[in-house]
């Protein structure tokens, strides 16, 4: 009777051992075999790109001057405020006159002086070194009164605006700040420093284009005026100026402006910005590019932005299929399936 009921038992227990095997063989088959990640992917091709380079700087004027005496006088009249144009030559202050008079009274003595010495030398009544040291010591008093009149009556050296004024009329001038500040605003110029890539690439009178923040994307004018001969060792770059007509004087000192240039045209690949990936941690730049049922992850040196669209200098090919869209799920060397 047991007998009977054990053998009555085993067929369930083989029946029941096999179901788990063929259980676990099912799961084993499920973790060798996972499902494929889907991938988007574009083949790419190359085109002309224009190579364009964007430069900050701060707009300076073409010429400013400080006008000040060369020594402290009391300010007697000032004849210009901030904001006026002037020309050049024109009278922007008149300082005190005190000492021009007296000097002016010494050399008018000198003079006298030097005429009745001369006489004498000519009738041989007065020595060689006597007339010498007379009429050094006039010349010395002729500079003298040159130079009070020149500090006593101050002009403008140049036609421009009035920038700044840090004095009124009846102050002491103590020779901390210039009593005005001109400048020259037709035209203003920048300085933008430029990679040594490009030295032999710019050249005088070529045309730049510029934007200032203040009038939005609106774009000015310039040239290339100027090109420093040197490159600095330490940045790798060269000083450029640029110059802006500026008839209008819309564009004042102190202006934040873009500066683009162009340098011609090279050939490279263009692809999807969505085709990017930045690595954690670092400001490297990757691709994943897809062959042969796989995909690689390349390292890449990002160009221009164009739109949505980047200018790649190396790191993938013409023709190369880059993945455009799964990327998170991706690890360098996975089999992927090409989602249609």
């Amino acid at each position: 009777m047991k007998t009977s009921k054990i053998l009555n038992i085993l067929p369930l227990i083989t029946l029941a051992l096999l179901m788990s095997c063929s259980g676990e063989k099912k799961a084993e088959e499920n973790q060798t075999a996972p499902e494929k990640v889907k991938v988007k992917v574009e083949t790419i091709s190359s085109q002309d790109v224009d190579q364009i380079s964007e430069f900050t700087a701060t707009v300076k004027a073409n010429v400013s001057n400080k006008i000040a005496p060369q020594t402290p006088f009391r300010i007697e009249k000032l004849f210009a405020e901030v904001g006026d144009h002037v020309k050049a030559g024109q009278v922007l202050v008149k300082m005190d006159e005190t000492n021009l008079k007296q000097t002016k009274i010494q050399l008018d003595n000198q003079e006298l002086e030097f005429k009745r010495i001369d006489e004498l030398y000519k009738v041989g009544g007065a020595s060689k070194s006597a007339w010498d040291a007379q009429k050094t010591q006039l010349e010395i008093s002729r500079t003298t009164y040159k130079n009070l009149q020149e500090n006593t009556k101050l002009l403008s050296p140049i036609t421009g605006i009035i920038t700044a004024r840090n004095y009124d009329s009846g102050d002491m001038y103590s020779g901390a700040d210039p009593i005005f500040v001109v400048e020259e605003i037709r035209p203003v110029k920048l300085l933008v420093n430029v990679s040594e890539s490009f030295f032999t690439k710019v050249k005088k009178g070529n045309d730049v284009d510029i934007k200032l923040d203040v009038y939005g994307d609106e774009v000015f004018k310039g040239k290339v005026s100027l090109i420093y001969p040197s490159i600095d060792p330490e940045t790798r770059t060269f000083p450029v100026e640029i110059k802006i007509s500026n008839t209008d004087e819309r564009v004042r000192p102190g202006m934040f402006a873009r500066v683009i240039m162009t340098f011609g045209t090279q050939n490279h690949v263009v692809v999807p910005d969505l085709a990017i990936v930045k690595q954690s941690g670092a400001g490297d730049r990757y691709i994943y590019v897809y062959k042969d049922g796989k995909v690689s992850y390349q390292k890449v040196e990002l160009g221009r932005r164009m739109g949505n669209r980047y200018e790649i200098i190396s790191g993938v090919e013409n023709g190369d299929q880059i993945v455009v869209s799964g990327q998170s799920r991706l690890n360098n060397g996975m089999e992927v399936e090409i989602e249609q």
